[in-house]
C-alpha cells in the first residue's frame, strides 16, 4: 500500500529545498519559518520616516540635526496630530533626496519654517516605542517607492505598482475611481509621465494564496468610512474587486480585526491598514491613536492562542515628507524611497535588536512565500530580503507582555458599526 505524509507532499512541491527528516519529524532543509510560523500579520500605518518616529532611540541611527542645503537645522518636537500635511510626492521625493544630499526637505512653504525637520514626541509614540525595545526593531527598513501612498500599498501586495508613482488624481483609487481619472507614471529625474488608470490587474499575493486555499484577510476602511477607499490597495487590482475576494477576504470596517481575534478567528495572511483618524497620518484630522490602534491588535494576537505561531510586521508606508538622514539604495526606477520604521513582533523575533539590514516592502511578500511555499510574483520579491537577521526560531518561544494603550479596544470596536465587508 502505498502511504505518504502531508510534510511528504510539500517535500514534492518544493524539491530545491532537498527536504529530508531528523529523527523529532522535523523536515530537513524545510525553512525554519515554516515549521514555526502558521500566521503573518503585515501593520501599515502611515506617513513618518525613521528619523521622525524613533528619533533619539537607543542604538539606531538617527541624529539631532539635519542638513537643508548646506545649512545645519536642528531637529524640533511636533507633535503627531499637527495640522500640516508636509509634501509627499515623487517630485517631492527627488528635491528631498537631491541626488543623495538628503538636504532639500525644505523646498515647499510650510506655516512653520522648516517644518519637515522635525520628530514625533517620545510620550506620544510610545507604544511603538515599548514594541521596539521587547522586540525586533529595523532601521534600515526603505519604503519601496519613492512616492506617496498609493504605489506604496501596490508594492505591500504585489511587489509592483505598473510604474504608478503618485496618488491618483480623484478622491476614490483604485477601480472605483471615475473613467476621467489616471495616476502618473515614474519619469526621468524626478518627473511624472502621462496618467493611467488607477485599475490594475496584475497577479498580487492573494492570487497565490488561493491558489493554495490559504486563509487571508485584509482589513481597511469601507467606501462609507472616513478616508473611503483612499488605502484599500486591492479595491485597485480588478480582478479582486469584481470578484469573489471582495466580499470574501476584503473586511470593513477595519477595525473588525480587534473583534475577530476575541472570537479566536485570524487568517494565515492578514493585512491591516488604518482609518486616517488613528493612521499616524499627520493632519487631514488625524489624532495620535495610531500607536495605541497598533498595539491593541498586537495586544489581542499576544493574548490569543494564535500568538506561538504568529509573525507580525509593523510598518508606514511613506516617509511622509518629514526628514530622513540616510540616503536610499536605488534599485531601479522606482525606488528605494526614504527609510520608514519596522518593527518584527514575534515570539521568534530576537529580542532587544536593532536590524541594520537593508529592508523594503516587498520582503513581506518574500517572507510570506518561504513560510508557505509559493512561487514568487517575479516581481521586486524575487531579489528582495526576507528579514532573515530578525528571527531565531531555535530560541524558546518569546512570551508576549501587553503593551500599555492610552485608547482601549473599545475605543476603536465603537468608532464604526461592525458588519459584513463592503460589497458596493
Amino acid at each position: 500500500m502505498f502511504h505518504f505524509s502531508f510534510a511528504g507532499l510539500l517535500c514534492l512541491d518544493l524539491l530545491l529545498f532537498g527536504c529530508g527528516y531528523s529523527e523529532n519529524g522535523a523536515v530537513h532543509g524545510w525553512p525554519m519559518q515554516a515549521q514555526k510560523i502558521k500566521h503573518v500579520v503585515v501593520i501599515m500605518q502611515e506617513n513618518r520616516s525613521f528619523d521622525n518616529l524613533f528619533h533619539g532611540f537607543p542604538g539606531a541611527d538617527t541624529v539631532e540635526t539635519g542638513m537643508s542645503d548646506g545649512k545645519l537645522i536642528a531637529l524640533r518636537p511636533v507633535r503627531m496630530e499637527q495640522g500640516s500635511d508636509v509634501d509627499h510626492s515623487h517630485a517631492g521625493w527627488w528635491k528631498d533626496w537631491d541626488n543623495g544630499r538628503m538636504d532639500g526637505f525644505a523646498h515647499a512653504k510650510y506655516p512653520v519654517p522648516y517644518l519637515p525637520y522635525a520628530y514625533v514626541p517620545q510620550e506620544e509614540s510610545e507604544p511603538y516605542w515599548t514594541l521596539a525595545r521587547q522586540y525586533t526593531l529595523g532601521d534600515r527598513m526603505f519604503q519601496s517607492n519613492s512616492g506617496p501612498s498609493f504605489p506604496a500599498h501596490q508594492y505591500m501586495i504585489a511587489g509592483q505598482s505598473a510604474d504608478a508613482d503618485e496618488n491618483p488624481s480623484s478622491a476614490d483609487w483604485g477601480c472605483d475611481a471615475p473613467h476621467t481619472a489616471s495616476v502618473a507614471i515614474v519619469g526621468p529625474n524626478g518627473t511624472d509621465l502621462p496618467g493611467v488608470s488607477p485599475c490594475f490587474d496584475y497577479p498580487t499575493m492573494a492570487d497565490l494564496l488561493d491558489s493554495r486555499s490559504i486563509s487571508w484577510n485584509y482589513y481597511a476602511p469601507g467606501k462609507s468610512n472616513p478616508g473611503g477607499y483612499i488605502l484599500s490597495a486591492f479595491q485597485a487590482i480588478h480582478h479582486v474587486r469584481f470578484g469573489e475576494d471582495w466580499n470574501n477576504h476584503v473586511v470593513s470596517p477595519n477595525n473588525r480585526i480587534l473583534a475577530d481575534i476575541q472570537e479566536g478567528k485570524l487568517a494565515q495572511v492578514t493585512w491591516v491598514v488604518p482609518q486616517i483618524a488613528y493612521s499616524d497620518h499627520p493632519g487631514t484630522g488625524s489624532t495620535a491613536e495610531g500607536p495605541s490602534w497598533v498595539a491593541n491588535i498586537i495586544n489581542a494576537i499576544g493574548a490569543s492562542p494564535f500568538w506561538d505561531s504568529t509573525v507580525i510586521f509593523v510598518t508606514w508606508d511613506d516617509w511622509g515628507g518629514w526628514y530622513d538622514h540616510v540616503s536610499p539604495p536605488q534599485v531601479d526606477a522606482m525606488g528605494l524611497g526614504f527609510r520608514v520604521p519596522l518593527i518584527v513582533v514575534s515570539p521568534y523575533a530576537k529580542k532587544r535588536y536593532i536590524s541594520h539590514q537593508v529592508h523594503e516592502f516587498s520582503g513581506f511578500l518574500r517572507y510570506t512565500e518561504e513560510v508557505f511555499g509559493l512561487p514568487s510574483l517575479g516581481t521586486r520579491d524575487l531579489n528582495t530580503d526576507d528579514f532573515a537577521d530578525c528571527f531565531d526560531y531555535s530560541q524558546s518561544p518569546l512570551p508576549y507582555s501587553a503593551v500599555p494603550v492610552g485608547f482601549s479596544p473599545e475605543h476603536f470596536l465603537q468608532k464604526d458599526p461592525s458588519g459584513q465587508p463592503d460589497d458596493d
